[in-house]
């Protein structure tokens, strides 16, 4: 019996802070399970995403010129 009631069904998962980081971290190294993947598909908003994966890029970046300038100094 399916549930149409109009979202008193099963709730989506929220995707929390951490839950975004961590896929975003992951995505970077480019090793991720498949069901993993699939399940922040369902669970995360594309949209924290997309703003997780710029701040993290901009880190990032920002590490490597850190890093740069300390052993060209």
């Amino acid at each position: 019996m399916s549930d149409e009631s109009g979202g008193a069904g099963p709730a989506k998962k929220k995707s929390g802070f951490v839950q975004v980081v961590k896929a975003v971290a992951w995505s970077f190294f480019g090793v991720r399970k498949r069901a993993d993947l699939e399940a922040d598909a369902a669970n995360l908003h594309p949209v924290h995403l997309i703003i997780a994966a710029i701040v993290g890029a901009a880190l990032f970046i920002g590490v490597l010129l850190l890093i740069v300038h300390a052993v060209v100094r």
